[in-house]
């Protein structure tokens, strides 16, 4: 299978042309005539629909057909030598056509101005941006007999595609092992005589492999848009406010396991289910004495320790005095202190479990924007000596604010919560007409409703975070900004 995968991208992208047409063109059609059409087309759907996550079903069929034709083409005994090179050609210029009726992505136009294997490489390359507000919702049970019983064939392509571009992120290897279960469960439970009875054991038995696929997307998906120190950052923030009484110090190397782990989620040879039991382990080794909400996470399964984990809601924070801030020198020197910023922030959000991590970044980013123009200038320790008053009453200011809001969203009815809100800035902004009242609470509300609850689209609430910081900073010139 692994095998398989690597030369499945060079029959849609020629990638693999330093290697010899013909060697590529032989190996291919050995695995293809092995697998046998319709698992070779399964395979299609599945990495194309990864590929170009949100693009139609009807768009990723059209390349599919494309793609199996042309193995199909090729592979036959009687197909010129040539057949393979010219067909992937014809596929990458046949993408690059405005009426293509391919899969679209912003960066096509860009691969296009290209040609050749170059042209076919830049294709090859294209992903989707973060997909935050998965669409997949799986049908009743009666639905999905209906549906598979009708046309098996066409309900599996569906099914496929949108499965895979739901959870894009996922390891390759992940994705086609837990919707090959999934589409044994359909099979097994909508011909058996009773399919209800049927469905609950099945899904019994795949549940871990389902959790595991969940996970993986949203630590592959996240890791893929931050990068390795803002990823980090945000696995700590995230067990600092689920464990807050785990220190700075047995959270940091658990973050760093978890990036160590996350570049192989783009590999289609690896498996990285023994990567994540590692990082679970240790997770549960670390944690698990100081807190009873994690021991009875970790004794679960695999995929159900890490879905139990990662959906645990914060806990109470516990009664600390407010942080010290880093001296001016600790804050400058990367070299001797290079989590300085971190370790602050994370205090910062241990003693603010309910305040979504999503502020906290914002937060975060924030101070570290104004501590690294500081360290830049030519006198660092006087710039931050002069701003750190400043700064920390904004931090706490800004704090204040975004804990009110995200608790009195949580505590009252969203008509309370809105009617809090204009009195609220009623108060505040006293001149204000009804107008510009009303404007400013249908800000804040849809900031709320979006932001203040668990697992908040991190993309989408950076933007509306910092938007709305000008309210919760409170002063005319913020250093948070």
């Amino acid at each position: 299978m692994k095998v398989v995968l690597i030369l499945f991208l060079a029959i849609a992208f020629g990638d693999a042309e330093h290697r010899g047409r013909a060697y590529q063109r032989d190996k291919v059609c050995q695995e293809f005539n092995m697998m046998g059409r319709e698992k070779f087309s399964g395979l299609a759907i599945i990495m194309n629909s990864i590929k170009y996550s949100n693009a139609t079903w009807e768009e990723v069929m059209n390349i599919v057909r494309e793609i199996v034709s042309l193995a199909e083409t090729c592979c036959a005994k009687e197909a010129d030598p040539d057949c393979y090179d010219k067909g992937a050609t014809i596929l990458s210029t046949k993408s690059c056509d405005p009426n293509s009726p391919f899969p679209k992505h912003s960066g096509i136009p860009a691969c296009c101005v290209h040609t050749g294997l170059e042209r076919k490489l830049c294709l090859a390359d294209l992903k989707q941006p973060l997909k935050e507000f998965p669409t997949y919702v799986e049908p009743s049970n009666d639905e999905l007999c209906t549906s598979f019983l009708k046309d098996p064939m066409e309900f599996t392509t569906k099914f496929l595609y949108e499965y895979s571009s739901n959870y894009a992120y996922a390891p390759l290897l992940q994705i086609i092992n837990s919707t090959e279960s999934y589409l044994k469960m359909i099979t097994t439970c909508c011909t058996s005589k009773k399919p209800n009875r049927c469905f609950t054991e099945q899904r019994i038995q795949r549940k871990s492999v389902e959790q595991l696929t969940i996970i993986a997307n949203k630590l592959c998906s996240q890791y893929a848009h931050y990068g390795n120190e803002k990823f980090k950052f945000r696995t700590m923030i995230m067990f600092g406010q689920k464990v807050p009484a785990a220190e700075f110090e047995d959270i940091l190397p658990l973050a760093e396991q978890c990036v160590q782990m996350l570049p192989k989620c783009n590999s289609i040879m690896e498996d990285m289910q023994s990567e994540i039991s590692a990082y679970t382990l240790e997770v549960c080794n670390k944690l698990s004495s100081k807190s009873e909400r994690v021991a009875t996470c970790c004794k679960k399964t695999l995929g159900e320790t890490l879905m139990c984990l990662y959906s645990m809601p914060p806990a109470e924070p516990l009664s600390l005095s407010p942080p010290q801030s880093p001296k001016s020198k600790v804050l400058c020197d990367k070299v001797k202190h290079p989590e300085a910023n971190n370790k602050y922030s994370y205090e910062i959000a241990r003693r603010n479990t309910k305040l979504p991590e999503v502020f906290v970044d914002r937060l975060h980013e924030a101070a570290v924007q104004v501590v690294n123009e500081c360290c830049a200038a030519a006198d660092s320790n006087t710039c931050l000596e002069n701003k750190r008053p400043q700064l920390r009453a904004e931090i706490f200011k800004f704090l204040a604010e975004a804990n009110a809001l995200c608790e009195d969203y949580n505590n009252y009815t969203f008509t309370d919560f809105k009617k809090r809100l204009r009195q609220k800035f009623r108060k505040r902004t006293p001149t204000a007409t009804s107008t510009e009242i009303s404007e400013l609470v249908e800000k804040q509300a849809d900031l709320a409703s979006t932001c203040c609850i668990i697992n908040a689209p991190p993309v989408y609430c950076n933007e509306k975070i910092k938007s709305a910081i000008p309210l919760m900073c409170g002063q005319e010139t913020c250093l948070i900004h």
